[in-house]
């Protein structure tokens, strides 16, 4: 059988990651040959998840049609998020928590998309359906994915599987979640030593709207006035790279992993800035504070798209 390879979203966060290693690990037992493999290096938070349930980050690949025919999607399923070529190759398997956006194929495929808060949920009911046992390592690193969606189970998307998951991988792994869970997003939150260039696109997305291309990256902290330090640095870099890719707004979410609340700071067209207003109110100085907002997937994406048609 020829190989596939598995793999997230650009700019990979721990689902992207984890949920990849977990899915070609099961893909494996169930006789296909696949590799688990990631469009971009993990950030802080992944690393340090990766290190603590004995796992090498999974090597990066910029293209996917010079090594296969064949791949599988986890975490994602729009193009733009995808591997730059991946109109060349065939999906075959598609496990997403996302909307669907800007997606067709030409051949009959397994497509699983739940409204769970993270991939690695769905994951874990996979491995249920499949009567597949799961490795400590394997329960550890889709715990730590799990964790990091829902940001601990406080996020909106939290759903009551997302939460059974979590208590059940926590048990196999052998760690308290919730001591871990702190940890592990703490892990994620050390800004300092990282330029504004490197924070604005180390979880981000693109998002087409309308015809409008929209840039959402956010990025979580423990010390949001300290963040906020910085905004005239990171307006400018995120100005810069509007201009250089054609984004009509961009908007970085600043979040508190410790009260769950967000700043957000946006740029933009006249057009684009007023469809965001539109959907979250005033912005002023290029600023807008967003109470209880922490979710990309559930409290902005959704709002942009109706603020945008």
């Amino acid at each position: 059988m020829e190989k596939e390879l598995v793999f997230g979203h650009q700019n990979p966060d721990t689902d992207a990651i984890g949920t990849a290693i977990a899915y070609s690990y099961l893909q494996n037992k169930l006789g296909y040959n696949t590799e688990a493999v990631a469009l971009g290096e993990p950030n802080d938070e992944t690393a340090f998840a990766l290190k603590k349930f004995g796992f090498k980050a999974p090597r990066v690949i910029k293209t996917a049609a010079n090594e296969v025919k064949e791949v599988m999607l986890v975490d994602h399923n729009e193009p733009q998020q995808s591997v730059s070529d991946i109109d060349q190759v065939t999906v075959t398997h598609v496990v997403d928590h996302h909307r669907i956006m800007n997606f067709n194929t030409s051949m009959p495929l397994f497509y699983l998309a739940e409204p769970v808060g993270c991939t690695s949920t769905i994951m874990f009911g996979l491995y249920k359906h499949f009567k597949v046992e799961i490795p400590k390592n394997i329960a550890g690193i889709m715990l730590s994915a799990i964790i990091s969606d829902t940001l601990l189970l406080k996020s909106p998307t939290t759903t009551d599987r997302d939460k059974k998951a979590v208590k059940e991988l926590a048990e196999i792994a052998g760690v308290g979640y919730e001591k871990y869970g702190l940890e592990e997003l703490k892990a994620g939150t050390n800004i300092a030593s990282k330029s504004e260039e490197e924070l604005i696109d180390l979880d981000a997305k693109s998002f087409e709207l309308n015809g409008k291309n929209v840039r959402v990256a956010q990025i979580n902290v423990v010390d949001l006035p300290e963040a906020l330090e910085r905004k005239e640095a990171f307006l400018k870099t995120m100005k810069d790279s509007a201009n250089s890719k054609g984004y009509d707004l961009f908007m970085l979410l600043i979040t508190n992993v410790l009260d769950s609340d967000s700043t957000a700071l946006v740029i933009g067209s006249d057009e684009a800035l007023a469809s965001f207003e539109k959907a979250f109110g005033e912005v002023k100085d290029s600023e807008i504070s967003l109470p209880g907002v922490v979710s990309r997937k559930k409290q902005v994406v959704p709002p942009l798209t109706e603020a945008f048609k």
